[in-house]
């Protein structure tokens, strides 16, 4: 298939829902051949839902947003096992900051893949399985697997902790149950932002087809984000640096709060509208969401010792930061 082949972004339809992601792409760009179509999605040039997919025969579902690139979507740079920052790993739990561009674990639907396949498109349960092997100088298949306590979203950096027996990820689920887990994040949204804790109860769809905010007190769940100003950057519209701690750790909490209060993160690309369909504007380029999960906490699933960690923002959003300080300060010394 010739490179510039391109096709405008789509929704599945519902005939469409159900089939493979190659039958899909197949028919809408008319017809070519399926070695063809399979090559483009080997090749990373195939997202769905904004994420890279490499899986020929993952199944559409209705509504789900199907983008063909023009050019192949690279690994991010730090997406090696050898480049993965583990902060602290015993036979319990394992302490690692996560880099931006890669999910935390695996779809459903992708879980038979080999491990070859694996390595061409690895999430961060692949990686950190991998760099414990080099670590320990053990085969990563014999190893105990990684379990999920918590998540972070694609496009969001920082630290993350997997618990790595039955009886960890018990304990430490308990803790996340509790909102006894410190977690506090970093953000760069648009617009000015004072101290405040937003309140209010998530629930999958709001009433436009996005998660949100229920006035309803008997749906959802209970969401809760302390937010303090850490700088705020003035300007048409300004920016504000902000700290964000979760006291609960709801799907997506921290964009929807700011979201709904009129202050995207800068970079979202899903909570982009009101619910009366205005669009919220974001003219800061921002390289990816500005969104850093900068501090983690908790008692160590076995001993109960109390574990605390710290990250800076990283290369790409300090940068961007710093952009945002010199077009708000232009007098100001780099």
């Amino acid at each position: 298939m010739a490179a510039h082949h391109s096709l405008s972004p789509f929704a599945v339809t519902p005939q469409e829902a159900g089939h493979t992601l190659a039958k899909v792409l197949r028919a809408r760009l008319g017809g070519p051949s399926w070695t063809q179509v399979r090559r483009l999605i080997t090749a990373r040039r195939v997202l769905v839902n904004e994420n890279v997919c490499t899986d020929d025969a993952r199944r559409l579902q209705e509504g789900e947003t199907v983008t063909l690139l023009d050019h192949p979507r690279p690994l991010p740079a730090t997406a090696h096992p050898q480049r993965l920052v583990l902060r602290y790993w015993d036979e319990h739990i394992v302490v690692v900051e996560k880099p931006a561009g890669i999910n935390t674990v695996r779809h459903p639907l992708e879980q038979h893949w080999s491990q070859e396949r694996r390595r061409r498109s690895p999430t961060l349960e692949d990686l950190t399985q991998w760099a414990l092997a080099g670590r320990l100088r053990h085969p990563w298949y014999e190893l105990p697997r990684l379990r999920i306590v918590h998540r972070l979203d694609r496009e969001t950096s920082g630290l993350l902790v997997f618990a790595r027996t039955a009886e960890a990820e018990r304990a430490l689920g308990r803790q996340f149950q509790l909102h006894t887990v410190f977690r506090r994040y970093l953000a760069i949204v648009v617009g000015q932002v004072s101290n405040q804790t937003f309140r209010s109860r998530l629930v999958r769809d709001r009433g436009d087809g996005r998660r949100g905010s229920t006035s309803n007190p008997h749906r959802g769940k209970e969401a809760v984000t302390h937010v303090e100003t850490i700088e705020y950057l003035p300007g048409s519209p300004g920016y504000t640096l902000l700290s964000c701690r979760l006291e609960t750790g709801r799907t997506h909490q921290i964009r929807i709060h700011l979201a709904e209060a009129g202050h995207p993160v800068c970079g979202e690309k899903v909570y982009v509208r009101c619910l009366d369909g205005r669009l919220l504007p974001d003219p800061s380029n921002a390289p990816r969401l500005a969104l850093h999960a900068a501090e983690l906490g908790f008692l160590h699933p076995a001993t109960r010792q109390p574990l605390h960690w710290s990250m800076p923002l990283p290369t790409d959003l300090a940068r961007f930061l710093e952009r945002l300080k010199c077009e708000a300060f232009p007098g100001r010394s780099t």
